[in-house]
């Protein structure tokens, strides 16, 4: 795959990047370079390799998937200037 100019312009405006034509011609050949690393990438033989969360051999950290009330309203609505059984007290705001 091959990035030409007017590529790097559209890419540019949609990252709302100003980009003058001297740096789009320059941008041009990084992205094709980096393309080009892409694409040897692909050509890597990868099979039989499991995916790593970390390049030490390590268990993943996992917590019990439990439904909770969290046991914390009362600390959180500590600092409210109006609450009432543990719920925000708002002004109206429509009539």
């Amino acid at each position: 795959m091959s990035v030409d100019t007017a590529t790097v312009k559209r890419v540019a405006k949609l990252a709302r990047i100003r980009v003058s034509d001297d740096e789009a011609a320059h941008l041009e050949g990084e992205l094709n370079a980096i393309l080009g690393f892409v694409e040897q990438l692909s050509q890597v033989d990868i099979e039989g390799v499991e995916p790593m969360t970390s390049v030490t051999e390590m268990a993943m950290k996992k917590r019990q998937d439990a439904v909770t009330d969290g046991g914390k309203a009362a600390d959180i609505t500590a600092n409210a200037p109006n609450s009432e059984d543990n719920f925000f007290l708002v002004p109206k705001v429509v009539e």
